[in-house]
């Protein structure tokens, strides 16, 4: 498919109604669309009066937009998010915290805080506190422990998940990022080894998907919040 395909538009389907069955809207995976597809996409959500969330969005790909479609993004380029339409303000106190093990997973970390950003849920994110100096996540576990939802995003071993599971009662959501070299293979010995946690009820999401664990948190905070948010509408 190029740009300015004339039958773009027509395999175009947003799913407008998923809000409503599932309380998560859908998101729109920017990374393999063309141009003219993303524009496309934002002509569709503004007709129907909706907010969208981009992922993967790159700095070229932003950058290349029509500067009237580029206006009504907010866009972030360490997470390469995008939201079309304003921002829901947190609307209760932080009940999710996002952790990551190092600087270098920020574009992962920074994904989950943005994805509940645009469900109007505010986070509270802890940067660099790897296991390599397990002092630096030691400090801070009596305030991580206060959250109902850890999001623990590490590369690596991604060791850091699993000792979190045996010291604090949150529902943990390990996020294997693609840090690394050799045998870490872009992710997957982090993936394999958070599986084979052996901390119970350790949830883990693909490898550097900070949407999926976000909206993981997100289902988790519906069931306790008794109902699930349409931020849709």
């Amino acid at each position: 498919m190029v740009d300015g395909d004339p039958d773009a538009t027509a395999r175009i389907v947003l799913d407008f109604q998923r809000a409503g069955r599932i309380g998560l809207d859908e998101a729109v995976l920017a990374g393999s669309k063309s141009i003219h597809q993303l524009e496309t996409i934002i002509d569709m959500a503004r007709g129907q009066g909706v907010r969208l969330l981009f992922t993967r969005l790159s700095a070229e790909q932003f950058g290349a937009l029509r500067e009237e479609r580029k206006s009504l993004l907010d866009y972030d380029v360490v997470s390469e998010t995008a939201i079309l339409g304003e921002p829901h303000a947190a609307s209760r106190p932080a009940s999710v915290c996002i952790i990551s093990a190092g600087a270098t997973d920020a574009r992962v970390s920074g994904e989950g805080a943005r994805t509940l950003q645009y469900y109007g849920e505010a986070a509270t994110l802890i940067d660099d506190v790897g296991v390599a100096g397990l002092w630096r996540l030691m400090e801070r576990i009596d305030q991580i422990g206060q959250y109902p939802v850890v999001i623990a995003v590490a590369g690596m071993e991604a060791a850091m998940a699993t000792v979190l599971g045996g010291l604090v009662q949150s529902v943990i959501i390990a996020v294997p990022t693609s840090t690394g070299y050799g045998v870490a293979e872009g992710g997957r010995t982090a993936l394999n080894g958070l599986l084979a946690s052996c901390s119970p009820g350790l949830t883990v999401v693909n490898i550097d998907n900070g949407y999926g664990a976000a909206c993981a948190a997100m289902r988790v905070l519906n069931a306790l919040h008794g109902s699930a948010s349409d931020p849709g509408k």
